[in-house]
């Protein structure tokens, strides 16, 4: 099956050695996080059970993928001092080191040189792009999957720059 036609959820099943992530955005607003978001900023709790209805389809997919080989990197581009919204995300991201996901972060600052494609993207084993498209509040504005070499080299560079320079999870601290 051609990768376009394949889910998020298949491409990761189907890739054989890496997959990564690279987001840019300070704030995101998905459908699938409002009420998590809106209940963390109301307690200052972030659900962080890998067994939880909430993350235990996450945590399964790379656990599975994990298993197999298959590296997943995370890196995050963020302005400080962080959003209210990185904030959540800092206090979930627990729960995708316990999945097997390696994750870093990257002050904006320091990011200013790095050559970085428009979108926030997922690329699977260097070849395939799944393109994700954010509103200008955040909400998604679908995906798109591309095999086009050229743009799979910018983010595989873009994102190998950023993974250098980033700090990991344990040692990143909120400002």
């Amino acid at each position: 099956m051609q990768p376009s036609a394949l889910s998020f959820a298949d491409q990761l099943r189907s890739a054989q050695w890496s997959a990564l992530h690279l987001e840019m955005r300070d704030s995101y607003s998905v459908s699938n996080e409002v009420d998590d978001f809106r209940a963390w900023q109301q307690t200052g709790h972030r659900d962080a059970s890998p067994d939880s209805a909430y993350w235990a389809p996450w945590v399964d997919l790379v656990r599975d993928a994990a298993a197999r080989g298959v590296s997943v990197r995370r890196a995050r581009i963020i302005s400080e001092p962080v959003t209210e919204y990185i904030r959540y995300e800092h206090a979930g991201t627990v729960v995708n080191l316990l999945a097997g996901e390696q994750v870093r972060w990257l002050p904006r600052r320091r990011a200013s040189d790095i050559a970085l494609p428009g979108n926030d993207f997922w690329l699977f084993d260097d070849r395939v792009i799944r393109w994700n498209h954010f509103t200008g509040d955040g909400a998604s504005a679908g995906q798109e999957v591309s095999e086009d070499p050229a743009a799979a080299k910018l983010c595989a560079a873009a994102f190998e720059a950023v993974w250098a320079r980033g700090v990991p999870h344990d040692q990143y601290e909120i400002r």
